[in-house]
């Protein structure tokens, strides 16, 4: 069964904010919670300001705010809706997971696959400097507090990085949490793996609180991370064991999410061990 090849996900969109380690470091320590750009009920316009394609299928997005001090407000762990239109110019409306934090100010980055039949995709890939893109929230179940957890597992296929990604990079930024994050992230080809770069860059700058494990389909000729789908000995060589100070955290599509969840069950993580965005 081609389980990440059939994803299903029409357009991966991450927000990404480019920031120096430090000045991360400065706002947990010193930053005063400012107002977010967000809100719950309404769209908000942001203007693009830079578009760049990273690849035939694959571009980076860079939003601004409405000051160069403002801040996206996206709590740890939500998401948001963003609107747009399709080929035939019906309204679109998808859920992203912006890995964007209150440390970065002024902007907020999309970092957008773009697929042949996405109807979200359109949007993305006819979007020029100076459009504007709306969006509403925050929205989700998930919101993260410092020290709730010893070590976090998580099981992420696709676009399903996104939550982790956000998620990860609060925590490693913020020099008073010191929680492990235990990643395994699956995809069909190594040209598929989004994020690469600033997750092996996190692997490198936090090598004792964050170790990641890429598991690939259809894996190139040399390639020294797992291959196939994600098993039940990948999980307990590469998450934390059950244990009531742990949390596995999951996000893919269904036929992943479904495998994963049987395979956690198996291994005695409890409900209250496991979470789905």
């Amino acid at each position: 069964m081609e389980i990440l090849e059939s994803y299903g996900v029409e357009t991966v969109g991450i927000a990404v904010a480019v920031v120096a380690v430090a000045a991360g470091a400065a706002y947990f320590y010193f930053g005063k919670k400012s107002k977010g750009s967000l809100d719950p009920e309404n769209f908000k316009d942001f203007k693009l300001v830079v578009k760049n394609q990273l690849s035939h299928n694959v571009a980076k997005f860079r939003f601004a705010l409405r000051t160069p001090t403002s801040v996206l407000g996206l709590p740890i762990g939500q998401h948001i809706s963003c609107r747009g239109k399709d080929n035939v110019g019906e309204e679109v409306i998808k859920p992203y997971t912006p890995t964007t934090l209150d440390s970065d100010l002024g902007y907020f980055e999309l970092v957008i696959k773009m697929y042949p039949q996405g109807r979200m995709s359109h949007h993305f890939r006819e979007m020029r400097v100076g459009d504007y893109l709306s969006v509403k929230g925050p929205k989700g179940r998930f919101k993260y507090q410092v020290g709730q957890v010893r070590a976090f597992g998580m099981l992420a296929g696709g676009s399903g990085i996104t939550p982790m990604f956000q998620v990860t990079r609060a925590i490693l930024e913020n020099p008073t949490d010191k929680t492990k994050v235990h990643l395994i992230y699956a995809n069909v080809t190594y040209e598929d793996i989004l994020l690469k770069e600033e997750l092996d860059s996190l692997a490198r700058n936090y090598p004792d609180r964050f170790q990641i494990y890429y598991v690939l389909n259809q894996p190139p000729d040399e390639w020294n991370g797992g291959v196939g789908f994600v098993s039940k000995e990948m999980i307990k060589a590469h998450c934390p064991a059950p244990a009531s100070d742990i949390q596995i955290l999951r996000c893919g599509p269904p036929p992943m999410n479904k495998a994963m969840a049987a395979h956690l069950d198996d291994l005695g993580y409890t409900e209250e061990m496991q979470f789905k965005f």
